[in-house]
């Protein structure tokens, strides 16, 4: 994916696709037969950290925009990162209708924090029988590293501060 290329995708609340670009095709190596219709988490990589998409889920649920480092599972078997702009959609009403993302290539000084960390996060899962304990404890090792920052967003945005630095 080019460095100013986007890949994008919509979803009904449920999160089921209702629209994805020609990027999100060609990077997902997804003919659109097989997507639309089909839950976006078919695309989930099984080393992204549980609880990530938790916290995602949850602030883009409570009507929130959220950044996130996402690791992709694409149909060839590839995987490729990418920073997440999440959206919750409304309707008329004010209740939340679908979400909207918008993904572009991370900056590679980030990749270079989160790829290890995520890893942490994935082993810290794996460690744990239950489910519900494996995201708590990889949910507190997420939260402590977010707080050093003030939030997982503002984590987020310090890795990409060096790429914002070289425009």
């Amino acid at each position: 994916m080019a460095e100013d290329e986007l890949i994008v995708s919509k979803t009904d609340a449920r999160g089921i696709m209702t629209y994805v670009n020609d990027v999100f095709l060609r990077v997902s190596a997804y003919p659109e037969s097989e997507v639309l219709g089909q839950p976006h988490n078919m695309i989930r990589h099984p080393d992204m950290p549980r609880c990530v998409f938790k916290l995602l889920w949850d602030t883009i649920k409570s009507g929130q925009e959220i950044f996130a480092y996402v690791v992709n599972l694409a149909g060839d078997g590839a995987h490729y990162w990418v920073l997440a702009h999440v959206t919750p959609s409304f309707g008329p009403g004010g209740q939340i209708i679908g979400y909207h993302s918008n993904r572009r290539t991370p900056d590679r000084a980030g990749m270079d924090v989160i790829r290890p960390l995520y890893g942490q996060l994935a082993a810290e899962e794996r460690r744990h029988a239950k489910s519900s304990d494996a995201l708590a404890a990889s949910a507190a090792m997420l939260a402590r590293k977010a707080e050093e920052h003030g939030g997982y967003e503002r984590f987020v945005w310090s890795l990409e501060s060096a790429r914002a630095g070289a425009r």
